[in-house]
Parts: structure tokens; sequence; C-alpha cells
């Protein structure tokens, strides 16, 4: 196996957001995004577009560029992605050309048999995924960014590497002649409603609470749905543009395909592979930031001494732990960091990391399958919260609570739980928000966690928010 038609090409450095700005209407545009700039966490961010295959999978089935691929959609996802092998480049930013794109929570249901959702959501597929054989990417560290251009889906090695070239020069003059786009956000949302009231959340928490006591589930995640209507003249990107500014996160990101957007602020990676290395960072224990120095402090000494969320936390690293060994290497799997503390822009979190070495004959697909969807969004166990999850809420997750990331060509992967994430399919945008529970739970506590959660997201939707919000 050779990589040598890759052609890399070095820019000066330019502001990731700059380049979004000036390429937003470009088809399939996927923006993978470090926006927090955190030193071991933020990285890298990605922008691409133009794929040369789309990769959708709908009802358990996979189709590729509209063609049907009959059989299990997780290995015929791997064997789409073996038709491309390509060697790391270990100078670069991992993600050197690959599929990138989403999988929605929904996918649980081609791991299990699990109730499907009641009412009807946005009827997203539950996978789009693009293959993108051109990436930009950027290293916030150096500050330094390149055009990565693979010269796939061509075989031949002469034609890769023309093609490489050519689509190298082809994203070079996009990025010279992209042109600014105003600043200023575009548009307004109307009023949010959730499926739930205050009270029938509560009553929702009190069920869950009386099943953990039943000896029926330990935890599960419970969230609201919210939805409101956008005006006409509302801008999708200027709106990222300023979520990413009132809440910086590490694992965000942008998805425009067509007339649907995928804008998320996930501060969770669901999983990383670099080489043989696995590393998960699951999220459990949540409280609200105070502007207030001394309050802001004395809410971290709560929620690091909070007994309910650090059996919470250590309740779904031990989950995470067995997901990982199904695929791992004996021995491997190892905490770390168990509830650590992280510093985010409206709230603190307790975040633990599980990794582990990949075992030989597993890959990312295999990976991801293995983990999918991860613990820290729908308890423990597994499969019972899943159709707990499914008889309250009543709805169906789409993207929310799956993964959004890459899946490179060169074996390595980074994926987010896609928390803080918003689905906007024409002129309707729609919102979850959830709170783990178990039999310490407040019921009102977690109605409060779920508004706490969405709420600069909500900021984000208007005209002129404060945020400090």
């Amino acid at each position: 196996m050779t990589d040598s038609p890759m052609h890399v090409r070095e820019l000066q450095w330019i502001d990731p957001a700059t380049v979004l700005r000036g390429l937003a209407h470009r088809p399939h545009l996927t923006f993978l995004d470090s926006a927090a700039g955190h030193e071991l966490l933020g990285r890298y961010s990605y922008l691409t577009c133009d794929p040369f295959g789309t990769c959708v999978i709908a009802d358990g089935q996979l189709s590729c560029n509209r063609a049907a691929l009959e059989g299990d959609p997780w290995e015929g996802l791997r064997t789409l992605l073996a038709r491309f092998p390509q060697e790391l480049r270990p100078h670069l930013p991992p993600f050197q050309g690959g599929a990138a794109g989403f999988l929605g929570y929904d996918l649980n249901r081609t791991l299990e048999r699990l109730p499907a959702p009641t009412i009807p959501g946005l009827s997203l597929p539950q996978s789009i995924l693009h293959l993108y054989d051109v990436v930009i990417s950027f290293d916030h560290r150096h500050n330094r960014c390149w055009i990565v251009s693979t010269g796939w889906p061509e075989q031949d090695p002469a034609r890769r590497s023309e093609r490489a070239r050519r689509r190298s020069d082809e994203f070079a003059a996009l990025l010279a002649g992209r042109k600014a786009t105003p600043d200023e956000y575009l548009g307004t949302a109307g009023p949010w409603r959730s499926n739930f009231s205050r009270d029938g959340y509560i009553a929702a928490v009190q069920c869950v609470i009386g099943l953990v006591l039943a000896g029926d589930v330990f935890q599960a995640n419970i969230a609201q749905r919210f939805s409101a209507r956008l005006s006409a003249s509302f801008d999708p990107v200027a709106f990222y543009c300023r979520l990413r500014l009132l809440n910086p996160a590490p694992f965000a990101a942008l998805l425009r395909y067509g007339k649907l957007t995928i804008a998320s602020s996930s501060p969770e990676r669901f999983l990383k592979l670099d080489r043989r290395r696995v590393e998960t960072r699951p999220i459990k224990g949540t409280i609200a930031r105070s502007a207030d120095s001394k309050e802001d402090q004395r809410r971290t000494e709560l929620l690091v001494t909070s007994e309910k969320d650090r059996a919470e936390n250590t309740m779904i690293v031990d989950l995470l732990r067995n997901d990982l060994s199904r695929v791992c290497t004996p021995r491997s799997v190892d905490v770390p960091v168990l509830c650590g503390l992280e510093l985010y822009a409206s709230v603190h979190h307790l975040v633990s990391v599980v990794t582990g070495e990949l075992a030989a004959d597993q890959d990312a697909v295999a990976l991801l399958r293995a983990c999918f969807p991860g613990g820290s969004i729908t308890g423990a166990p597994k499969v019972r919260s899943m159709e707990i999850i499914a008889e309250i809420e009543r709805f169906p997750r789409e993207v929310y609570c799956g993964a959004i990331g890459f899946i490179g060509f060169n074996g390595c992967m980074d994926t987010n739980i896609a928390i803080r994430t918003v689905m906007i399919d024409g002129d309707l945008a729609v919102l979850h928000a959830g709170s783990g529970i178990t039999a310490m739970s407040d019921p009102a506590a977690e109605y409060e966690e779920t508004l706490v959660k969405a709420q600069r997201i909500f900021d984000a939707f208007d005209p002129a928010p404060s945020a400090a919000s």
C-alpha cells in the first residue's frame, strides 16, 4: 500500500471560521470545529466540501450514491472504506480524507431489537456520511493549515496523482476567490416548544426513579425535545458562528447538507482512534456556572463532591470499559482520569477518560459498532435504558446523542457525542437536552439541568443575546 499520490499544500494561516464563511455555500460542507481552543482536546479543525460519494443509512439499509447495498449496514460501510486504503502521514492532522458526517442515535435499532418511536420526527436518515477526497486541516497549536488531497476515487496511481493535484488546485482557487460574507446575525426563531411540560418531565423522572428502585435499570438519560419555527431570513451559518462564540466547545461541528443543517457545540468526545490507541471521554455530572467567581468556585466543589454525580459517572465508566473490552486487546482498557473537572462557558462537567488498545483484527467501524450509542447518553444497562428512552420520549432522537465526526481512509477516527446539537430542517429547528436519572435524582433539579444545558443554544438564536446570560 502506498499513499504517494496524495498532494499536500501548506497555506498561510487563516482562521477556520473565516474559511467557513467564504465556502459556506459549497455543496455538502462539513466543518469539524475545535472552537474551544483547548490545548489537548481542541488542537485540530477540518473543513471540507464537494465529496465524491455519499453513504446514507435509512431504515437499516446502506446506500452509496443512491445505489442500495444489501446486508448489514455496518459491514457495508467497512467494505466501502476499504476500497480506499491510505497510509497515515504522521506530520499532518489525522483526518487526511475519508468519511465524515453523522451517525444518528436511531442507528441503535440496527444493533438491538428496540421499540420504534411513536411520534414522527424530522424523518432524517439514520446516518449521512460523505466521502471526501480533499480536506482543509488546521493545527491550532502551531497556527498551520494545509490542503490535503488524496486523489480518490481514482484507483490507477497515475490518474489518482493527477486528480490529487487538480483537486488541490481547485480548493486553493476556492480559498483565493472566497468572498467575505456578512458577520451580522440574520433571522430569528419563533417560541420554543417542548414535548414535555415541566410537570410532565418531572413525572417522567419519577417514573425512571421507580424503575431504578425496582431493579429494572441503574440509570437512564431522559431528554426534552424543543422545536421552533425560523424566520425566512434565518442564516444557519451566521447562527453557527454566533453559537461557537457563545458556547465554544472542543468537539463542535457544522454540517450543511442542502436544506438540512446540523450545528453542534458538543463538549464530549465519543471515540477517538489514533493508530491503535482508543480514547473515550464520557461526561456525567453537570452544574451551571456563576458570573460570581466565589459562587462559581463553590459550585465546582459541590459538583466534585456530589455523591450522585460521581456514582453516575463511575457507572457509565464501567459500561464503557465493558464496551471497549469487546474490541480491545486483553487488559489494555484503563481509566487514567475518573471524574475529572472540566470548565465550559455555561456549565462545569465531570469527565472521565477511558482508553484501550484496539485489537489487530478490529478497525474504526468495529469500534463504533461495539460502543454505539455512547453509554453516557443512554444509561445502564444500555439496552434496557434505550427501551425506556423510547417509551418515555416517544420522539426519535435522530442526530441527537448519536455521533458527528470522521472515519479516515487511513484508519484514524474522531467523533463527538452529538449533545448541545441543533437540527435545522428547512424552517424548523429542533434541539434536545437531557439529564441522567438515578435513584438519587431530584426531579425538579433534573428538569432545571436540561434548561441549563440548552440555554446557550437558545441564546444563539436570539438576534442580540448577552454572552453573560
